[in-house]
């Protein structure tokens, strides 16, 4: 859910990784269009970051530079569909992967309205490439344990593919029921449990809830979108450094925040390396079978 902060990072390439070798990969982001940015849900973020909406276009090389900033060697962009119609069309997720195809991998959005016909244009769209499915619950005001959205589970599992989500408040102007990890992902994955399910933005103020439905859960996982690493909640931070080092992944949700300012206090976390390569890449390519 984009914060605007548009082009605004830190400039902190190498002391991020320090002597890894640099594979990054961000789980979570997506390239504006002035649809998404103009919609009057997103007002709260506007008022937050007092950040101008743009007028024109964003060339897709203005995400590829945030990219770069942040030596990001993947980023997994999102189309985004609501109950209004599409914000990011998968179309056009298609064309930026196209265009830059060792740099993004595209995510399928679905229209929930038509289960059916959103599970036949997924099957199209993971023969095109495309290597998960991204639905927020918020947006639609369904929650996740919805009948709408199971034909699209089971299809994810049969085609192979990870759900992903959000969990956790709602940042725009939307209920935040549909982010409580417990009961709906816990409901999820016990109803489907060969689905990996991908939980974005952390879960808060139910952080300690997603790490419960994440250890009891094989296909469940985490990735910290819409979160810079130094507001990371303590007990992810000691679930990352231990027990959890496999389940979560690095996202940064930009443009609402960029991958430089996500990752500029990495360090401060104090992850052995082998807890480092997990959460910025080793995870993230082993979950989207990224090799």
């Amino acid at each position: 859910m984009p914060r605007l902060a548009l082009g605004s990072a830190a400039s902190v390439p190498s002391a991020i990784t320090g002597d890894m070798g640099n594979d990054i990969v961000d789980v979570w982001m997506q390239h504006p269009t002035l649809q998404l940015l103009e919609d009057e849900m997103f007002s709260s973020l506007q008022r937050w970051t007092k950040a101008a909406l743009p007028t024109e276009p964003i060339p897709l090389e203005f995400t590829v530079a945030a990219m770069d900033e942040a030596e990001i060697t993947l980023g997994l962009v999102t189309a985004w569909h609501g109950p209004t119609g599409e914000l990011i069309s998968n179309d056009e997720v298609a064309g930026y992967a196209a265009r830059y195809p060792a740099r993004m991998k595209p995510v399928a959005s679905a229209d929930l309205r038509n289960p059916m016909a959103a599970v036949r244009d997924l099957r199209r769209r993971v023969d095109q490439g495309f290597i998960a499915l991204r639905l927020l619950p918020w947006l639609w005001e369904h929650p996740p344990t919805d009948r709408l959205y199971y034909p699209l589970y089971a299809a994810c599992v049969d085609l192979d593919i990870p759900f992903c989500t959000q969990v956790g408040h709602t940042g725009p102007l939307r209920p935040s029921e549909t982010g409580r990890p417990i009961p709906y992902i816990d409901q999820i994955a016990i109803d489907f449990p060969e689905l990996v399910i991908v939980c974005g933005h952390i879960g808060y103020p139910w952080t300690t809830e997603m790490i419960a439905v994440a250890d009891k859960h094989p296909n469940v996982y985490i990735d910290t979108s819409a979160y810079s690493a130094n507001r990371y909640p303590a007990e992810l931070v000691e679930y990352m450094r231990g027990r959890g080092a496999s389940k979560v992944m690095f996202g940064s949700n930009y443009p609402m925040l960029t991958p430089a300012r996500a990752l500029a206090k990495l360090a401060e976390l104090e992850l052995d390396e082998e807890a480092k390569a997990l959460f910025l890449s080793g995870n993230a390519r082993r979950v989207f079978q990224l090799d």
